[in-house]
């Protein structure tokens, strides 16, 4: 067999050094949202359209985070209720309570998705078109007890910042009115405390990465502006009274 030419070695090469380095295109298929599992867990539907807190957070990213991953904790809570259904027969924020009260196998498992279910429940109830500010008794006690608005948002934003890997930061509220800023890991609930949460931000990376990548700095920024404020004041006013649950 002939040899080949010093052209011919150069050509071969250069081509195929060529597709070594050409760009890889992978395309990704979205996922079709869970199908509903029979049981006493539900998930309620948006407050409002998926496209309703642009350009803050996308539709895309709305879509994904309640029809898929919210989803996915209501479908899991019916799965251990089939064969747990103790765990739908009190109120929520009752049994993540008492999750030690609960049977060790499904302990774990109904602290994460329970937990999930009441976090993600509350954080679409408190956002919205619209944004606003904090008004009456909500603001007074803003100023009283987080140091005015602009300061709560920098510490809320910090705190936010510093949660390593996923996780939630959030505002509690005690019977009193008192406000405190706390976080949690992973879905980890304040209801787990016998703690009552005002409003809080989602810093999973399922809840910013399509439109803010890894600046989560940058989200928590942005999410100021779909907070609905008249949601928060009504929860505060609930608290205050008794009788916000999740």
């Amino acid at each position: 067999m002939p040899l080949m030419s010093r052209r011919k070695l150069m050509l071969a090469a250069t081509g195929a050094a060529a597709a070594t380095l050409a760009p890889r295109i992978t395309v990704v298929q979205a996922q079709t949202p869970p199908a509903p599992a029979a049981g006493p867990f539900k998930l309620d539907p948006l407050p409002y359209p998926t496209n309703a807190l642009e350009p803050h957070i996308d539709a895309m990213t709305m879509e994904i985070h309640h029809d898929r991953h919210h989803a996915t904790y209501v479908n899991n809570l019916n799965t251990i209720a089939k064969d747990h259904p103790q765990i739908a027969q009190a109120p929520i924020q009752d049994v993540l309570a008492k999750l030690n009260e609960l049977p060790e196998a499904i302990r774990t498992n109904v602290r994460n998705n329970m937990g999930g279910h009441a976090n993600h429940t509350m954080f679409w109830q408190i956002m919205g078109p619209g944004g606003g500010k904090p008004q009456g008794d909500l603001a007074a006690a803003i100023d009283r007890d987080l140091g005015g608005l602009e300061k709560f948002q920098t510490d809320f934003n910090a705190a936010g910042g510093r949660v390593f890997g996923s996780g939630w930061v959030a505002v509690v509220v005690s019977r009193d009115g008192k406000l405190a800023l706390e976080t949690r890991p992973n879905q980890d609930s304040v209801l787990m405390d016998s703690k009552r949460v005002l409003f809080g931000n989602d810093v999973w990376e399922h809840a910013y990465y399509l439109k803010y990548q890894n600046r989560r700095p940058d989200y928590l920024k942005a999410w100021w502006n779909v907070v609905n404020w008249n949601k928060v004041g009504e929860r505060y006013a609930a608290a205050k009274a008794g009788t916000l649950t999740v």
